[in-house]
């Protein structure tokens, strides 16, 4: 008889605990059309812990069960159930997967011992009984086969485990709950944008995802305080919630962030939900215990999977949109699209370039120093000044974050002025202090640097002798002979001059003899794996054989342990630099009378 199933056949079977020991060794059929033998001790102790046992005529589809059905099933026994077609009728929807489908999909072969099987799925009530839970049932047992391989009976025990599944489903329910607004909490949000991303391939049907920021977080809780403030964000996932499709996704994707994945969502569809979001929370306050506050969000938004075909590229163009929102232009959505990418980082060089003119102005460019020590002893030699810029809110801004932008915005000259202002202030204020100091390829090329530098050290010329000016490789290629004219004004102040990142440019050797430095800084990046890397190695010690040859001192950058401190001490090298002898820390200010010593540059 062909048999009806009802649950997801692709699905796999759950496994829960192992089966029953009634199970441990095989089940005799019982003879057909007759009731499994119980004896009363045996139905009673099976009655006490849910189990019941069953056996399964395929061919004839007759199922036959022990007697205690009724006191292990309670009202489902009622139903009809003595076929495998009428079982089938009470398996629930939510079920995975079936009795039916673990043993007739099976890929196992009976040996003659039969074929084990275990299952979990749920059982219906009847419809008489009302709106009933449905009974979660473990079904273990094993199936034999007929002449032909295929199933003909099975045996087994069905065991009622609704109490522990409902706990188990709890347990995974809070593991991707957050617990404050009741929605899915981040941890689950990849996996589901995978689903989309994988959905969309199939149906070519786009989707959206959508970070909601809370505005003004820090001030809600300030004024309100910080229960009030996560009322707040609870009360917005509500909102969030009540507003989208049952087949949406809300999921708290930060403190005050939530992410919303909108399915079959274009972008003017996605455009009509981010406007009524924005409307629905401006409109109305939310009642928190602190009476009713209102708030505003901002959002960004990006439709999947044309603009991204992975969860975190998706989620980086949200976040690339909502930070453009953010930034008090009148749009509180924005949508991701090529061109706002080149656009937000346009925005951004200007915020960068409009801190470092501030920073100019309010004198808040300051100096970090380095430690510079010789290699035989460790003691100090010089100090390497480096730049450092703080914002307006007290804030350290590091070179990499504004140095590219100072350069394309043409501020980088005025930069380098200021740090060798402060520097040479430095020098007049501590006698014993030497100092190294780079020189960009703008202030090279700048013909009136050397006349500036030049009026600077007048006014107190014993700092001369202290001073390294510091030029990199690289520029020197770009413009050799600007170079050489800038290392002769140098050398005719009494200012010595270092190549540094020597080895990044490859420069020849005439050009490197031809400049006369006093000393070379070996590019970092081919230090810092001398220990694990023969080619670095060979390189390195290349490098200094050729200073060596030219009579110029050597600086090793980027020295991080004691092993690479030793292999280069045994080469010659002369001095080090790098966290292992001191990272670039602030010094006290010179007294007032020292600033005023220097003029400005």
């Amino acid at each position: 008889m062909q048999l009806r199933h009802i649950a997801n056949r692709g699905a796999e079977a759950p496994v829960s605990r192992p089966p029953s020991s009634i199970l441990k060794a095989p089940l005799a059929p019982p003879p057909a059309a007759a009731e499994p033998a119980f004896g009363p001790d045996a139905r009673a102790i099976l009655s006490s812990i849910g189990e019941v046992v069953y056996h399964w005529d395929i061919a004839t589809d007759r199922l036959d069960w022990g007697a205690n059905l009724a006191e292990a099933l309670g009202p489902i026994a009622a139903c009809d159930l003595g076929t495998g077609l009428a079982f089938g009728e009470r398996i629930a929807t939510e079920s995975v997967a079936s009795r039916y489908d673990v043993v007739m999909q099976s890929e196992a072969k009976d040996s003659g011992e039969g074929v084990a099987y275990q299952v979990v799925y749920a059982l219906a009530p009847p419809r008489e009984h009302g709106p009933a839970q449905s009974v979660w049932v473990e079904d273990t047992g094993r199936w034999f086969a007929d002449s032909d391989g295929r199933p003909a009976r099975a045996h087994g025990v069905v065991r009622v485990v609704t109490e522990r599944h409902e706990m188990e489903r709890k347990l995974a329910l809070g593991s991707q709950i957050d617990p404050l607004t009741g929605v899915l909490n981040r941890a689950q949000l990849s996996e589901h944008v995978q689903r989309f991303l994988t959905q969309s391939e199939r149906n070519r049907k786009p989707f959206a995802v959508m970070l909601v920021a809370l505005e003004n977080l820090f001030a809600l809780n300030r004024t309100y305080g910080y229960d009030a403030g996560d009322e707040v964000i609870a009360g917005l996932a509500r909102r969030l919630r009540a507003n989208v499709r049952v087949c949406d996704i809300v999921a708290r994707h930060a403190g005050n962030k939530f992410a919303l994945v909108l399915d079959n969502c274009d972008t003017e569809q996605t455009l009509s939900v981010a406007r009524r979001l924005l409307d629905l929370v401006k409109e109305t306050p939310f009642e928190t215990s602190a009476g009713a506050i209102p708030a505003t969000i901002r959002i960004g938004g990006v439709i999947g999977p044309r603009e991204g075909r992975a969860p975190q590229i998706l989620f980086q163009h949200a976040e690339e949109a909502l930070d453009v929102a953010r930034q008090g232009n009148g749009k509180r959505f924005v949508a991701y699209t090529a061109s706002l990418a080149r656009e937000d980082a346009r925005l951004r060089a200007l915020q960068v370039a409009d801190s470092i003119v501030s920073a100019l102005n309010d004198r808040r460019v300051e100096l970090a120093f380095q430690p510079i020590v010789h290699a035989a002893n460790g003691k100090v030699a010089f100090h390497e000044a480096l730049l450092r810029v703080r914002l307006a809110d007290g804030s350290m801004v590091a070179p990499a974050t504004i140095l590219p932008v100072a350069e394309k915005a043409g501020l980088v000259r005025l930069l380098d002025q200021r740090v060798m202002e402060l520097a040479l202030e430095r020098l007049a204020a501590e006698p014993d202090l030497r100092v190294s100091v780079n020189c960009s390829m703008a202030s090279i090329l700048d013909p009136e640097w050397p006349d500036r530098l030049a009026s600077a050290i007048t006014i107190n010329p014993s700092v001369a002798q202290r001073l390294i000016v510091e030029i990199t490789e690289t520029s020197m290629i770009e413009d050799f002979e600007t170079t050489r004219n800038l290392i002769a004004s140098c050398k005719r102040l009494g200012v010595k001059v270092a190549m540094d990142d020597f080895g990044a440019g490859h420069t020849s050797f005439r050009n490197l003899r031809d400049l006369a430095f006093d000393l070379v800084k070996i590019d970092g990046a081919f230090v810092q794996n001398i220990s694990t890397s023969a080619d670095d190695r060979f390189f390195v010690r290349t490098l200094i054989d050729l200073a060596r040859h030219l009579e110029l001192e050597t600086v090793a950058e980027w020295v991080e342990d004691e092993e690479t401190a030793e292999i280069l001490r045994e080469w010659g090298v002369d001095y080090f630099q790098g966290a292992y002898y001191g990272r670039a820390e602030s010094r006290p200010a010179p007294e007032e009378g020292a600033r005023r010593a220097i003029p400005a540059i």
